[in-house]
């Protein structure tokens, strides 16, 4: 992804002060828009800074692509007024849906699999690539109730990609999760993905609840033992960028960065093989 290489770090306000103080910084970030696109004063400051520093990737989270109304062009407008300030050209969103009847659940939904839907959402990709100038990298999502079907979740995302003509977002937690959930297997899933398609990765971690057999994809725990042994699997066959994703119960940096140097080691043993 043109200066995206190596390993990158979610940008959080939890820690912002702490992430310009460290001698070594991630090879690049990624940042949600909305959390930043009306920064409060009291963060402004150190969001700039930081914004000169890295290279940066967008990941969206109210983009809502799979829902029946058509793209909210104001909302996208201000994506792009955004992503063009600070000269973001890479845009990542959730293969799911969060509204309904313009009503925002913020939750991230499964969609029915099924041809229809490709067709809907490949539509709507484009809608939203006229509108940014840019294209729409998809990310897999995890799901928990298993929505109508005519294919598996892996054919599905493959047509919607291809339909388009645009890229993946892979978060290896995410397969996992839904590996283990729904009763499939995460190295054939990965598998079934050209590498090609694959812009970049997630890693985070997960919750497990072993009386329910359910993992719970909070990103707020560490990366689970599996979910590294999954990324070293996958890094056999996909050479793309990998970023460690933490949205809750953020520890302090200093043991963030070690989640991260043991990210950037796995990643190294990738590109000296």
């Amino acid at each position: 992804m043109n200066n995206i290489t190596g390993c990158g770090l979610g940008l959080r306000r939890e820690f912002l002060e702490d992430f310009i103080a460290l001698k070594k910084k991630p090879d690049w970030i990624e940042i949600t828009p909305e959390n930043w696109m009306f920064t409060p004063h009291r963060y402004r400051e150190n969001f700039e800074q930081i914004m000169g520093l890295l290279p940066v990737v967008a990941h969206g989270v109210s983009l809502s692509i799979g829902s029946p109304e058509a793209v909210d062009k104001s909302f996208l407008n201000d994506i792009k007024s955004f992503l063009d300030r600070y000269k973001i050209e890479h845009y990542s969103e959730h293969l799911s849906f969060s509204t309904l009847a313009g009503m925002q659940t913020y939750e991230l939904l499964p969609l029915p699999m099924t041809r229809s839907m490709v067709r809907h959402i490949g539509d709507k990709i484009k809608q939203v690539q006229d509108v940014l100038q840019r294209p729409l990298i998809l990310e897999n999502a995890s799901y928990y109730l298993e929505p109508y079907s005519e294919m598996a979740e892996i054919d599905f995302i493959n047509e919607i990609v291809e339909y388009a003509d645009t890229t993946l977002l892979l978060d290896v937690n995410n397969v996992y999760v839904n590996a283990t959930n729904h009763g499939f297997d995460p190295d054939d899933y990965i598998a079934h993905i050209p590498p090609s398609r694959v812009a970049y990765m997630h890693i985070a971690g997960h919750l497990e609840y072993p009386d329910e057999v359910l993992l719970l994809d909070t990103h707020g725990e560490a990366v689970d033992k599996k979910v590294w042994k999954l990324l070293e699997r996958t890094l056999k066959k996909i050479k793309a960028p990998v970023m460690l994703e933490r949205d809750n119960n953020i520890p302090p940096i200093k043991e963030l960065m070690n989640e991260y140097k043991k990210l950037s080691k796995i990643v190294s043993k990738r590109s000296q093989k």
